[in-house]
């Protein structure tokens, strides 16, 4: 079903043949994975058999891999001049963890944390310790004692790239990066399948002692120890899951591996313009917060989403019995159907007179104001016109 690439295919950064295969192999991919019913499953409960299958495919997998390294190698490194998501991801880390921005949000939680104290009841205030409270080990206030870890001046960031492929964050010195991948497209990438990864209890060890494990993992990786990275990168990943649940377990994984205050970093693809995937995006951000993130920063470039979310809590905080948060995890390709495909294959339908007919009564009804599509709305009307397909709005 995926495109055949070679070893031997050749890519040139502004060949029409690039754009092809680009295109071609993505489309076809997302064909694989996102269309359940090509399979006779057509259940929710069937996405684990999907992607079990997917996961045995090895074949195929390997081509999608080869493919995906020499887009990245011969086009993506070529065509996309200032709006790379590699450079995106250091760019957000060093401001986070190395010019001021994780002081800042922590300043922000404490000022927060206080107003709150100030505003709220004493009998529903919780007995916890207070922020400014200096700890007598390290004279810090706790948000800084719990986070003192985060002083990267002791070590490198310890990233966790998941969907790797070719392992991108290899050469960048600030980072101890491990790169996993269901079929890796090089060796310093892992073999894992991070859906299925087992998250066991964290290690109590220093952070050389850490970061001396993590260059000793073997391949492949089944589980990893709990908060154990500063960074995860989910690089054009979630859209590749056939099921917002699927998109949701990996979220939660993430929020295990990650110590508190560590970075999730979630790019999605979407070449539409900015506000068109609003809804879905905020929806995203809603399902994503509700484990225990708070978004840190957001950025549209041309063709993709780039969102980063920081851990505020150790739990996860997520109530699944009032809201359907996995749900709001979802792409437009769930609301495709194989039927669709069928319906654009076919040939054209020949309407009968008396169908004709019909439809000519029925544009008699239209309305004689013009509508203006860049605002969303009739020029004559203050009705706001929204798109169907975000099920967000459906549901209202």
């Amino acid at each position: 079903m995926l495109a055949q690439v070679t070893e031997n295919s050749s890519i040139h950064s502004c060949s029409e043949p690039a754009r092809h295969l680009q295109k071609n192999t993505h489309m076809k991919w997302e064909l694989f994975l996102l269309l359940p019913e090509e399979k006779n499953y057509g259940v929710v409960g069937d996405f684990d058999k999907i992607w079990r299958e997917h996961c045995e495919d090895e074949e195929t997998l390997c081509e999608y891999a080869v493919a995906m390294k020499n887009l990245a190698d011969n086009h993506w490194a070529k065509t996309c001049e200032g709006e790379g998501r590699i450079e995106w991801c250091c760019s957000v880390c060093r401001e986070y963890f190395q010019n001021g921005g994780k002081r800042k949000a922590l300043e922000k939680d404490e000022k927060r944390a206080l107003l709150a104290s100030k505003t709220t009841p004493a009998l529903n205030v919780p007995q916890t310790p207070k922020i400014e409270d200096p700890l007598p080990t390290f004279g810090l206030t706790n948000h800084e004692a719990v986070t003192e870890e985060f002083l990267h001046s002791l070590g490198k960031i310890r990233l966790l790239d998941v969907g790797s492929c070719f392992n991108p964050f290899l050469k960048f010195e600030e980072f101890l990066t491990v790169g996993i991948d269901i079929v890796p497209a090089v060796e310093s990438v892992y073999k894992c399948d991070f859906l299925n990864l087992q998250i066991q209890q964290p290690l109590q060890l220093a952070q050389d002692a850490i970061d001396a494990f993590l260059k000793q993992l073997k391949n492949p990786i089944d589980s990893l120890p709990g908060e154990l990275f500063h960074v995860v990168v989910f690089s054009l990943l979630l859209s590749y899951f056939p099921s917002p649940y699927q998109r949701w377990i990996c979220c939660k994984k993430a929020h295990e591996l990650l110590v508190l205050n560590g970075l999730l970093l979630v790019i999605t693809p979407d070449s539409s313009h900015q506000n068109r995937r609003a809804m879905m995006m905020k929806s995203w951000k809603i399902a994503i917060e509700s484990l225990g993130f708070k978004r840190f920063k957001y950025s549209k470039f041309s063709h993709m989403h780039l969102m980063a979310f920081r851990k505020t809590s150790l739990q996860t905080t997520s109530d699944l019995v009032s809201r359907n948060y996995p749900g709001m995890l979802y792409i437009p390709q769930d609301f495709n159907s194989i039927e669709d495909e069928e319906y654009s294959n076919t040939a054209c339908y020949v309407r009968s007179d008396t169908e004709d007919e019909q439809l000519a009564y029925g544009f008699m009804e239209l309305p004689d104001a013009p509508y203006d599509s860049d605002s969303g709305e009739s020029q004559s009307s203050s009705i706001p016109f929204y798109e169907l397909e975000d099920p967000i709005l459906l549901l209202s």
